[in-house]
């Protein structure tokens, strides 16, 4: 808990320090209509050793991802939906190949303007992966999940604040409903009764934070910070944290740092972390 709550503390003194800045300078005039991205990138690692006096081990591995942003802005209201969705595999040596990264997200917003910072919202929320999962024991392996085993919907209402175009936070009350088939146990479940249930929904508090800044000419910062809360304890605000440095170095290869820090103690008494850092090819499709 300590290290994602100090994770969580430097987002916010850095947000803190950055705001003054960006208050002072102008305003740019609002764009009303349609805007859409599609941009869709492979990552690629390969190695091969043949008679390699130093050693080491055949390797394989690929990633696609797939962001998207769909916005309608107009002079009463803002409706953005996005998406990200991913999925790799990795084959080390002799060992079968495995998952390196399986996700599906896919969020939308819509918000009302009154004319000033603060705006009511509603937003609903998909977290799930594409194929199932294991845990790997020596030579044997486990299944642990699987598509919707377990899934995510989340819906919320409350106030959005955007002080700057590249910094906007909304909290607000919602629901969080997890959704499993087989794997119950430990997610949904409630071992104090005879049965097991496979649908188990939380009410309490959201609040997400999203940053998106250019570092420099060609690199983008994108960060974002969902806290949940079912109010009961403040030790079980469930924490995603996915922040992405991304630059490009030509007109289709791209160089991208990915840290995600996830807590949920329904799931691990610990935190979870995860860092990729990518060469690859990236396309634009829209």
């Amino acid at each position: 808990m300590q290290t994602h709550r100090l994770f969580i503390i430097t987002l916010l003194c850095s947000m803190f320090l950055i705001q003054p800045n960006l208050i002072a300078e102008d305003e740019e005039e609002p764009v009303y209509g349609w805007k859409s991205q599609v941009v869709g990138g492979l990552n690629l690692t390969q190695a091969q050793f043949d008679n390699w006096i130093q050693g080491g081990e055949n390797t394989l591995a690929w990633q696609i991802n797939i962001n998207s942003a769909f916005e309608l802005n107009q002079e009463r209201f803002n409706w953005t939906t996005t998406s990200k969705g991913s999925y790799g595999q990795a084959k080390i040596g002799d060992l079968q190949s495995r998952k390196s990264a399986d996700e599906l997200r896919i969020e939308t917003v819509y918000l009302h303007k009154l004319g000033v910072y603060v705006h009511p919202y509603v937003s609903a929320l998909l977290q799930t992966q594409f194929t199932r999962g294991y845990r790997y024991e020596e030579d044997e392996r486990f299944p642990v999940s699987n598509l919707f085993d377990p899934g995510y919907i989340t819906l919320s209402a409350g106030v959005g604040y955007e002080p700057v175009p590249i910094l906007k936070t909304r909290l607000g009350a919602a629901t969080k409903t997890t959704i499993t088939r087989e794997f119950a146990v430990g997610l949904t479940d409630d071992p104090a009764t005879d049965r097991i249930e496979k649908v188990d929904t939380e009410f309490g508090a959201l609040s997400v934070t999203e940053l998106r800044t250019p570092l420099a000419e060609n690199i983008l910062l994108t960060s974002k910070l969902d806290l949940f809360s079912n109010l009961e304890s403040l030790k079980q605000v469930d924490v995603r944290w996915d922040t992405i440095i991304s630059a490009k170095v030509a007109r289709y290869v791209d160089v991208s740092l990915n840290i995600e820090l996830l807590y949920d103690s329904n799931i691990s008494p610990k935190r979870q972390l995860k860092q990729l850092l990518a060469l690859g090819l990236s396309y634009t499709f829209i």
